[in-house]
């Protein structure tokens, strides 16, 4: 694996670490601190994840031109900034304002770090993006099971330490991403056909895709936004929902193993993954339809989480694979703000069901519309040429 994988893994770990302190806990903190509503905790999320759309594309848009090193610095240093208002200011309003800032920020990292993954280390294939969502989960697994601690203790200190660690990712961006230059890393080879360069095929199969992700993203956001807060009503401690998301985070790292013969075997089988990924998503949120405690919320967790390890690490390389040379920032960007769009609409629209039809409802509604999501990735490579395919 090349230096600047390695690099960009642990920037990763350290960067979830500090952002996981915050947002499984955004709903709860709108919700049972600042008095507001689950549908007004929506609108604030989707907010957050609409700043996150532009800060996607941005973040793309910045690889292409700039490199990588230049395009994760500006969105470290507006990250920083962002997370030291809050931490400052985290009263109603101002919780919404800092908190899009935020959004818009930390998008423009992500695109720019999964491009220069493909970029670096081409020859990788899942490897690449899989050791970056490896590195993002095990963020996770630590970061909420610390906020949970950290929060019951005093809630104010979840925004001191999200502001220590995006402290320490600014640090280590400075002093170790510019040591080598990011722009340009690419090896895809030039194809000489200017016309398959030209057509529209790519994105308009990404694009077709990225329906898949955006519903997948709708329903995985519930966890954050309308299932935490459901837990609290039945009793659950923040630390109890926390373990949660630890859960996901070291099964994520766990499971790799077991999952690893089946994944050789579908190597050039994209669609299987995606497909199994999607049914186990599907399923999870049917035990969460008849869960009661926390031991139904682990299994609906444990479920959620083999169906994540098969579908989130294809898309970027579905997406690294399409790009035409020079634009797999652009890319990159697109795949990140279709998941970010899933989770705009996600709180809003769970906090809108759960209000007005119940927590069950809304898990059925799920569940059948992961299965429909089935339906884009199988079909999402018909526009492409069998060249590509």
């Amino acid at each position: 694996m090349p230096k600047q994988v390695w690099l960009l893994i642990i920037g990763t770990f350290v960067n979830t670490v500090g952002n996981s302190f915050l947002w499984p806990l955004n709903s709860i903190y709108i919700h049972d601190h600042l008095g507001k509503s689950l549908t007004t905790a929506g609108i604030v999320l989707m907010l957050n994840s609409l700043a996150g759309v532009f800060g996607n594309l941005v973040g793309g848009y910045l690889f292409d031109k700039l490199g990588g090193y230049k395009a994760i610095l500006i969105g470290v240093v507006f990250n920083l900034l962002s997370i030291t208002l809050l931490t400052i200011w985290h009263d109603w309003p101002q919780y919404i304002i800092f908190l899009t800032m935020m959004g818009f920020s930390g998008g423009i990292v992500y695109p720019a770090i999964y491009a220069i993954a493909g970029s670096a280390w081409p020859e990788g294939g899942r490897r690449a993006f899989n050791s970056i969502f490896l590195a993002n989960n095990v963020g996770v697994a630590i970061g909420p099971a610390l906020a949970g601690i950290v929060a019951d203790i005093k809630f104010d200190y979840v925004f001191s330490a999200n502001l220590f660690f995006y402290a320490v990712f600014f640090v280590l961006v400075i002093t170790t991403y510019k040591r080598f230059d990011m722009k340009g890393l690419t090896t895809k080879p030039f194809s000489g056909n200017e016309t398959k360069r030209r057509n529209r095929g790519p994105i308009v199969a990404l694009s077709i895709l990225s329906i898949s992700l955006i519903v997948c993203w709708l329903s995985y956001s519930q966890w954050s936004a309308t299932i935490s807060s459901y837990t609290q009503g039945l009793g659950m401690s923040l630390s109890e929902y926390s373990l949660l998301w630890t859960i996901n985070g070291f099964m994520i790292v766990a499971v790799q193993p077991i999952i690893r013969p089946l994944v050789t075997r579908w190597e050039n089988k994209i669609k299987h993954q995606l497909v199994l990924g999607l049914i186990l998503m599907s399923l999870s949120y049917i035990v969460v339809y008849f869960a009661q405690d926390f031991k139904m919320f682990a299994a609906a967790m444990v479920i959620l989480t083999f169906g994540e390890v098969f579908f989130t690490p294809v898309i970027p390389m579905i997406a690294n694979k399409l790009a035409p040379h020079g634009q797999e920032g652009f890319y990159q960007g697109l795949v990140n703000s279709a998941s970010t769009i899933g989770r705009m609409i996600g709180p809003v629209f769970g906090g809108l069901m759960v209000d007005l039809y119940g927590m069950q409802i809304l898990m059925l509604i799920l569940s059948v519309l992961i299965i429909v999501a089935i339906i884009p990735c199988l079909v999402f490579d018909r526009t492409l040429g069998k060249e590509q395919t």
